[in-house]
C-alpha cells in the first residue's frame, strides 16, 4: 500500500517540481546568459543540488513503481509475498539508479 501511495506523491513530485524547473530552465535560455548562469549557480548550490537528486529519486521511483504496477495489470505478481517483494525492490532500485546518475553527472565515477 505505502508503493502506491509514494507512487502517487512521485508522480505529483516529478509533475510539479519538475514543470516549475523545466520552465525556470526555458525562460533563463531564452533570457540570455546572465539568467542561464543564474539557473546553473542555483543548481550548484547545495540545496539546489538536493532539489535535483530528489527530483532524480521521484522520477526513478515513479518509474519503476509504473513498471510494477504494469506488470500487476497482466495478472502477474499478485501474491502477497511477491508483490511485496516487488514493491521492496522498487524501493531499492530507484535509490540504486538515482545513485549512479548522480554519480556520472558529478563525475564521481571516473
Amino acid at each position: 500500500m505505502a508503493a502506491s501511495i509514494l507512487h502517487r506523491v512521485t508522480g505529483s513530485a516529478v509533475a510539479f517540481a519538475g514543470l516549475g524547473i523545466l520552465t525556470w530552465w526555458l525562460v533563463a535560455i531564452g533570457q540570455g546568459q546572465d539568467a542561464y548562469g543564474r539557473l546553473a549557480a542555483a543548481a550548484k548550490h547545495p540545496v539546489g543540488l538536493v532539489v535535483l537528486i530528489g527530483l532524480t529519486w521521484a522520477f526513478c521511483q515513479h518509474l519503476l513503481s509504473g513498471v510494477r504496477h504494469l506488470v500487476m495489470d497482466t495478472g502477474a505478481n499478485f501474491e502477497l509475498n511477491a508483490n511485496k517483494r516487488s514493491a521492496v525492490l522498487t524501493f531499492i532500485g530507484s535509490l540504486l539508479l538515482t545513485a549512479a546518475v548522480w554519480f556520472y553527472l558529478l563525475g564521481v565515477a571516473k
